[in-house]
């Protein structure tokens, strides 16, 4: 009788820390592609002029952002380096456009209050996620 011997329990690899963390998409280029297209599109808008070149610079504003943002949580949370900062002002401007739009009524003093908080929460949990994918509170070169 033959005995099926167990295999040790499987241990969690860690990334290596030095190395960025690669992107779910492969080896394309998306994240720069995205802000290339975000920086011509900021130039032509300030050629066009008029409302259409608002448009157009505020799309190139949004497609930069995004892609600067795509590649803060990808590093964040893959332990790499931190952008706790970063990160907590995109959710307390999020927060604060959405009061904007959603509730212009609102006091402004309350609305900072409320982003403020939301950056604040948003920043503890964001070190600690921090802390946990990486061993450390930040990360020095």
């Amino acid at each position: 009788m033959v005995e099926a011997s167990a295999s040790p329990p499987r241990r969690r690899i860690r990334p290596n820390l030095d190395e960025r963390p690669p992107a779910p998409w492969g080896d394309a280029p998306l994240v720069e592609l995205v802000v290339l297209a975000g920086i011509i599109l900021l130039g032509a808008g300030f050629i066009v002029g008029g409302s259409q070149g608002a448009v157009m610079i505020a799309a190139g504003a949004v497609l930069c952002s995004i892609a600067g943002i795509e590649l803060s949580v990808r590093e964040h949370f893959g332990g790499y380096r931190s952008h706790t900062f970063v990160l907590s002002g995109a959710v307390a401007v999020a927060v604060l456009a959405g009061l904007a739009f959603l509730v212009p009524s609102v006091w402004l003093p309350i609305a900072l209050g409320i982003a403020v908080a939301a950056f604040a929460a948003t920043a503890v949990m964001l070190t600690r996620v921090f802390r946990r994918r990486s061993g450390r509170t930040f990360k020095l070169r």
